[in-house]
């Protein structure tokens, strides 16, 4: 998640399902027939993801997976054992996005229980890139391209030392049993889910809103106290900003409902922390544009410019996971501001560079 955080009149940790911190290991009833389980996420910021079950008499469905890691799938057994269930009873895994937190629990419980995956077709390219770094069909990690684009030389080689020779477990990548593939309603029981699909997180995100519950299970793309990374794809798009800000917008258009968020508490206005996210991405835009005022500067030298995080730490503060995502994010903005034209962008040696556009 980015170190951007946008944390508004929404910043706080007690989710009024539970009472408790939103993390507190349990099945927390959200709705009548709905459940929310948080999974531990060990060495990760976030610290945990929401799963949610949804019952129906055909067996469960759930939102999300969880992290393929022995913490995660013993939480989960233990929160469906304590509602009165077993993994033996998932039917389908409704996976908002393909990040590892989300998506690869699922596919292991998918394939070891016959339970259905879905997921959207926008992740495919990525579920490739999967594929073909485990069979080594390609030579340099793309995320250390991705950087080095951005001017981040010294935290792509810090990168690549990182995650030299680590190969994805294609158990946990494995492909979905069906794709999502544009807005859609899915019926889950006696429930409709609407698929909206929400690209920007990622190319393929989608988001479930059950209209008559007034529900929204957001995944990633509407979270309550944070904005989810923008930009930090292996397989990258144009504009992934323009595409998250858009898809904001699109959610935007929905009737106002409850947020049921992959990471943080049940919210309760859907339009309001989307109002609110679309007025920080527009400041961030800003002061990237105030940045370029000192010439032709790389995404990494506007991001070491920039407050991160609600608390307005430095560049230099963060670690190296964190400073690679603010710096592919910084760049997200900046390639806006080009579409926008407000700013230009030169490639030379691999490298964008930016320059204002005079008024």
């Amino acid at each position: 998640m980015t170190p951007s955080e946008a944390g508004i009149s929404t910043a706080y940790a007690v989710s009024p399902d539970s009472g408790q911190h939103w993390t507190a290991e349990g099945a927390w009833p959200v709705a009548e027939g709905i459940h929310r389980i948080p999974l531990p996420l060990p060495m990760d910021g976030l610290k945990a993801i929401n799963v949610y079950v949804i019952e129906t008499e055909q067996g469960l469905t759930l939102v999300d997976g969880g992290w393929a890691i022995t913490e995660g799938r013993s939480t989960l057994e233990a929160g469906l054992r304590g509602i009165g269930f077993a993994f033996s009873d998932i039917r389908r895994f409704l996976v908002t996005h393909v990040h590892r937190d989300h998506y690869t629990l699922a596919a292991v419980l998918g394939r070891e229980f016959g339970a259905e995956v879905s997921l959207g077709i926008g992740e495919r390219p990525t579920l490739d890139l999967m594929h073909q770094v485990h069979v080594r069909e390609i030579g340099e990690n793309p995320t250390i391209g991705l950087l080095r684009s951005a001017g981040a030389g010294a935290i792509a080689d810090a990168w690549e030392s990182m995650h030299d020779g680590q190969l994805p477990d294609l158990v946990q990548w494995a492909y979905p049993d069906t794709w999502l593939d544009g807005d859609h309603p899915i019926e889950v029981g006696s429930r409709t889910l609407d698929a909206v699909h929400t690209p920007g997180h990622t190319a393929g995100h989608f988001v479930f809103a059950e209209r008559t519950a007034g529900l929204l299970f957001s995944g990633d793309h509407v979270l309550p106290t944070i904005t989810p990374s923008i930009g930090f794809e292996p397989v990258p798009v144009a504009q992934p900003l323009g595409d998250f800000m858009s898809s904001l917008a699109r959610v935007r258009q929905l009737p106002d409902l409850r947020i049921l968020p992959a990471h943080g508490p049940v919210a309760p206005s859907s339009h309001q922390r989307v109002d609110e996210l679309l007025a920080f991405h527009e400041k961030r835009l800003r002061l990237c544009l105030e940045a370029l005022a000192a010439g032709p500067v790389t995404a990494y030298d506007v991001a070491g410019v920039l407050p991160w995080t609600r608390h307005e730490h430095e560049f230099s503060t963060l670690d190296i996971f964190n400073s690679a995502m603010a710096s592919m994010e910084t760049k997200a903005h900046l390639e806006l501001l080009v579409a926008r034209g407000q700013a230009r962008r030169e490639e030379s040696d691999r490298v964008v560079v930016f320059t204002a556009v005079a008024e």
